[in-house]
């Protein structure tokens, strides 16, 4: 039988620059079967193919091939990402993340062959029924995402700084919105959330970029993959990651429920509109809005900073979402969703 590591070693490689053999070429090369996975749904999507052992029927590569100009420089930012990471001290937690091994050509822009991470994606259990209303699931699922990334940011951990969740955000979102009529009041509102957060200090680390549940491969309650690194980068604010978590795993809790209906699992909560889940996490009560608090507490305190500043690095997170995501009208939902949590006058903080 042949092993994977054996197969990915047959295979035609190069990382350097454009390779002149197709993707096509690559795959019947390699001895591989291929499975198309589909494209995202994201403006600038990318083609996803997995590469699978005959003999195994477990995957062995997988392919990342751009549809349009933004995704090509995305899916060569990844490349270049996790060239990087390959060249740090990881320890175990290099098996969790791919390892480029080809650049191929499809349809004249490049595309990358990286090794296959092992796991189920989360998303599969978190779409599955009532996953999502059981708390001894999801606290699983938060203790795996929290152990994956305190071992990934200690493994990474450099110069301490002043936290710094802006990046520019608050550019990009003056770029992006030039006509809402309350943006400038929103943008302060976000530059008292920054200087407080600014006031707390933290180790620079890796940052994955987008370190949400439709990344995260799980085996027996721990991460085993984490895929997508195109937004990284090898020292940067890890409230980023922390908070990218926690929020898209609320975003999605009412994603099954009928509007103006109580969410099952989570008394308190209704599918009222955009951002539910995120407004109950953050100011809700319950055992998930005490999960979420709990996991961004526990994350703060890791790196440095007080505990206090959970709310903050939440309300910061949602902005950071609505700056930089391609989708423009997942963007303005929010916006709206920030706006909403930021002035409400009961949860105004210093």
């Amino acid at each position: 039988m042949t092993s994977n590591a054996l197969l990915v070693d047959v295979v035609p490689q190069t990382t350097s620059h454009l390779s002149s053999i197709s993707l096509w070429d690559y795959i019947q090369a390699s001895g591989l079967r291929s499975i198309v996975l589909g494209t995202s749904k994201d403006p600038n999507a990318k083609v996803t193919v997995l590469l699978v052992s005959p003999e195994t029927c477990a995957p062995v590569l997988a392919v990342k091939a751009p549809t349009t100009e933004a995704a090509a420089r995305a899916v060569e930012a990844e490349a270049h990402m996790l060239d990087e990471l390959a060249h740090l001290r990881l320890g175990g937690l290099a098996q969790t993340i791919p390892r480029v091994v080809a650049e191929v050509e499809f349809e004249g822009r490049p595309a990358v062959v990286t090794t296959a991470v092992p796991g189920k994606p989360l998303t599969t259990s978190y779409i599955s029924p009532r996953h999502t209303s059981r708390r001894d699931r999801v606290a699983a699922d938060f203790a795996a995402a929290g152990a994956w990334l305190a071992d990934f940011q200690q493994a990474t951990e450099g110069e301490v700084a002043a936290i710094d969740m802006d990046g520019a955000v608050a550019l990009r979102l003056r770029e992006r919105f030039p006509a809402m009529e309350r943006l400038e009041a929103d943008l302060e509102c976000l530059r008292a959330i920054h200087d407080r957060l600014g006031r707390e200090t933290g180790p620079r680390t890796a940052v994955h970029g987008d370190l949400w549940f439709g990344n995260l491969l799980m085996n027996r309650d721990r991460i085993s993959g984490v895929v997508d690194w195109e937004a990284g980068t090898t020292s940067g604010e890890p409230l980023r990651d922390l908070v990218r978590f926690a929020h898209m795993y609320a975003l999605f809790l009412d994603r099954r429920t009928r509007a103006g209906r109580p969410v099952d699992g989570h008394p308190g909560l209704r599918a009222s509109g955009f951002g539910a889940g995120v407004e109950f996490a953050v100011d809700g009560t319950g055992w998930f809005p005490d999960l979420f608090k709990r996991f961004l507490v526990d994350g703060l305190t890791r790196i440095g900073a007080s505990p206090e500043r959970w709310r903050d690095a939440a309300l910061a997170g949602i902005a950071e979402v609505a700056a930089l995501t391609d989708d423009h009208l997942f963007a303005e939902r929010h916006l709206e969703l920030f706006h909403r949590l930021a002035t409400r006058p009961q949860e105004r903080v210093r």
